[in-house]
């Protein structure tokens, strides 16, 4: 592509590296200030994989307006993963229904199954000078993007693990108010409907059948969206039996497995991904030790704490201390569970786990400060959002000229060597 053959090009990776670098929650808001030079867009939403291991409670990843943002669920931006087809296409031209209201869009799934979508998607100048090269290079940073949330949700940082338990709870607490609302007015429409009072029976009946319907439906998108962010507790354990496969097959390690009971509760994503990665820590932790040829896997849920056992046959010697162990701590503490080693010299280690289901109701901490001006402090919101500029002076009635010094000025105190880095920090 012509246009990005120039000094641009860096201009663009630096930005890319931005994005990169940004924790999974943030990736929107860079990404869509990115691509805003190329494809115009009203909003950017992101679904991350099947709400398993890349959502860890926070699937849906946006940024743009918020009557969008707001509005757009998870079953709407499943329903536009599931009509992409394997099969090369373009990803012009295409409409979809983002917070009930059918807009035209442009999507594309990475190869790890996430997928990006582009709200009102305009061709600025410089994308339009070659389309199809445009649409091909938004794919390929879409790759590299997808790839990194993966990457850094794969390392289940203690940060990103603390974030995700309020908003899976917030999610949750929505649905079920959403749920038992509208079920409660289906209910007593029903109620009315079927009154031996009312006599057009015709006209009952089709409200009746209408009614119905509607409670089916509705009950159906729900099960869906919790689908999106639960796991089984038989199907997360099941995943952890593939990730351990390889150091089952290619090594000397007998891995023995206890299941979990298959009617057990299901895991909210966040708890279910964390679990396999303490696992996959201890596992590798345990057979550094000298002498472990057998380890014991076992998962349980009490309906209130997901309970994980690991247990050892070597000398007996692990502690918390030891350099494996300590990283696992930090990733329980995030979840508020509890780390236990006991060791018996002789007879082996055992680790044992307990993760709560439900978050903790402690608040986050607020962000840091930096001293900033109610001004700067308005304008670092919306960049964090993903605004650009004009947008920006729209918003607070200022010139793009203002608003670029306010962005200068926001770099130097937060210390931030870009806008995508800034609006990181910022969030």
């Amino acid at each position: 592509m012509k246009s990005l053959a120039n000094p641009r090009s860096m201009e663009l990776l630096d930005a890319l590296h931005g994005v990169v670098k940004s924790s999974p929650p943030d990736v929107a808001g860079g990404f869509s200030a990115l691509l805003e030079p190329f494809i115009g867009h009203s909003a950017l939403l992101i679904l991350t994989d099947d709400c398993t291991d890349d959502c860890t409670g926070r699937p849906r990843k946006t940024a743009g307006e918020a009557s969008i943002i707001d509005e757009v669920t998870l079953v709407e931006l499943d329903a536009v993963r599931r009509s992409l087809t394997s099969e090369p296409s373009d990803p012009w031209g295409r409409r979809a229904a983002l917070g009930g209201t059918d807009r035209p869009i442009t999507a594309w799934t990475a190869s790890t199954g996430a997928l990006l979508v582009l709200a009102d998607p305009e061709l600025t100048p410089a994308g339009a000078a070659d389309p199809e090269a445009t649409l091909a290079l938004v794919g390929r940073l879409w790759q590299l993007v997808a790839t990194s949330i993966r990457q850094q949700v794969a390392a289940a940082s203690p940060a990103h693990l603390l974030d995700s338990r309020p908003a899976s709870a917030e999610r949750a607490k929505l649905i079920a108010d959403l749920t038992d609302a509208h079920s409660t007015t289906l209910e007593s429409l029903l109620g009315v409907l079927r009154s031996p009072t009312v006599s057009a029976e015709a006209a009952r009946q089709t409200a009746t059948d209408l009614a119905a319907s509607a409670m089916v439906n509705l009950r159906a998108v729900s099960d869906r969206d919790r689908s999106l962010a639960q796991e089984p507790v038989a199907a997360a354990f099941a995943r952890l039996r593939d990730d351990l496969r390889p150091l089952v097959r290619f090594g000397d390690l007998d891995v023995q497995f206890v299941e979990p009971p298959a009617n057990g509760p299901a895991l909210p994503g966040e708890v279910a991904h964390a679990g396999r990665a303490i696992v996959r820590g201890a596992v590798l932790a345990l057979v550094e030790q000298a002498g472990v040829s057998r380890v014991r896997v076992q998962w349980d849920c009490d309906g209130s704490n997901l309970l994980i056992q690991i247990r050892d046959d070597g000398a007996g010697v692990l502690s918390t201390d030891s350099p494996g162990v300590v990283p696992l701590t930090a990733r329980v503490a995030a979840l508020g569970g509890t780390f236990g080693v006991q060791a018996t010299a002789g007879w082996g280690s055992e680790l044992t786990v307990s993760l709560p289901l439900d978050p903790p109701s402690a608040p986050l901490a607020p962000a840091t400060e930096w001293g900033l001006s109610p001004r700067e402090q308005g304008v670092l919101a919306l960049v964090a959002s993903g605004a650009r500029n004009k947008a920006i002076a729209g918003e607070l009635l200022i010139s793009e000229n203002t608003v670029k010094f306010h962005v200068a000025n926001l770099l130097r105190k937060v210390g931030a060597s870009t806008r995508a880095e800034l609006a990181s920090l910022a969030r």
